[in-house]
C-alpha cells in the first residue's frame, strides 16, 4: 500500500508521460513533463526494489547511494529523481 501510494504522490507531483517509475511487483507510473509516450517503453526508465524506493520516499537513503550502490538501474533522458525525493507526504 505504502508503494503504491508513494507512486501515485510522485506522478501528482510531476505530471508527464516521459518516464516510468517501477517498483516490481507492486507498481509503476509514468510521469515527469517532457516528449509524449504513447505505446512500449518509455524513453526514461527508473526500476528498484520496493526497499529501495521507501527508503529514498522517507529520505532514508539518497538518490546518489542508491544509483552508486546499484540499488536504482536508470536510463535514458529525466531519468533523474533527486530533485523529487524525497516526497513531502505530510
Amino acid at each position: 500500500m505504502a508503494v503504491r501510494f508513494s507512486l501515485e504522490e510522485l506522478a501528482a507531483i510531476a505530471p508527464g508521460r516521459s518516464l516510468e517509475v517501477r517498483v516490481p511487483p507492486f507498481g509503476a507510473v509514468q510521469c515527469v513533463e517532457g516528449s509524449v509516450h504513447r505505446r512500449g517503453t518509455p524513453p526514461a526508465v527508473v526500476e528498484m526494489s520496493p526497499e529501495t524506493w521507501l527508503g529514498l520516499v522517507t529520505g532514508a537513503l539518497t538518490w546518489d547511494d542508491a544509483v552508486a550502490s546499484g540499488a536504482v538501474d536508470a536510463s535514458g533522458e529525466r531519468s533523474d529523481l533527486s530533485g523529487l525525493l524525497p516526497l513531502d507526504l505530510g
